[in-house]
């Protein structure tokens, strides 16, 4: 085995084509560096709810970290860890989408709600993981962001240039690998991490090899060791062919 063991992928806008497709030859690559005993795994904003249908279709086994990081998993359906958001937070949260007409969405351990299937009565019953906020209104998510940034409890990305994740101050995409690095055995300095958002820069600056794609965001690319090309070029199967199975 070369010098990287983990190859920690984020799902849109990275392994995910334009028609949210994983292709045919990133499959491929995916599954030779397998074989070669490298751990390919899922490191994405999406609750295991909205990532088990690729795990089951490309029979993926190996551990995930989903909602940025509030959970990890050692692999589908077996949970290693999870971080809670309160729920009076999502409360404050919810007023304040409220407040600037921001589309919204949060992630509870029960399943995904948004603006359009908000579940008000039942806030103290879930368990909250993460919460989003989406406006293309520049000067309202400005004033969003410097609220959260206020009350110096939340870790802040996103996922589009428009949107703002909220997770648990400290959870990201990063501490979710560190978790998962922990339990197998390996350092961080041996993970290639790839991505295109902000809540893929925790990881990308902290892997071995953080890769931004070429549709990144410019903030990742500044970021990242190697830009490489975009979603729609099968970048993975590049990665893999250049940079791990060396």
């Amino acid at each position: 085995m070369g010098r990287y063991k983990l190859l920690a992928l984020d799902m849109d806008g990275t392994l995910l084509n334009s028609q949210h497709e994983v292709s045919d030859e990133n499959r491929e690559w995916m599954f030779k560096a397998l074989e070669e005993g490298v751990m390919v795994m899922l490191s994405t904003g999406r609750g295991v709810q909205n990532v088990y249908p690729y795990c089951d279709k490309l029979n993926l086994n190996s551990p995930i970290v989903a909602v940025n990081g509030s959970e990890v998993w050692k692999a589908p359906r077996e949970l290693l860890k999870r971080t809670l958001m309160d729920v009076d937070q999502i409360r404050a949260m919810h007023a304040l989408a409220q407040r600037y007409d921001s589309w919204y969405w949060a992630y509870a351990v029960e399943g995904l709600f948004n603006k359009e299937t908000w579940t008000g009565e039942s806030l103290d019953s879930l368990q909250w993981l993460k919460f989003g906020f989406f406006t293309e209104n520049d000067d309202s998510r400005a004033r969003i962001l410097e609220w959260l940034h206020e009350q110096g409890i939340y870790e802040i990305t996103n996922s589009h240039p428009h949107n703002l994740e909220i997770n648990p101050i400290g959870v990201s995409k990063a501490s979710g690998l560190r978790q998962v690095c922990e339990m197998l055995g390996i350092d961080m300095s041996e993970v290639v991490a790839m991505g295109d958002s902000m809540n893929d820069m925790s990881m990308i600056r902290e892997a071995g090899l953080g890769v931004a794609m070429g549709n990144a965001q410019d903030a990742l690319k500044a970021a990242a060791k190697l830009v490489t090309v975009t979603n729609n070029e099968h970048a993975v199967a590049k990665i893999i062919k250049e940079h791990v199975l060396v």
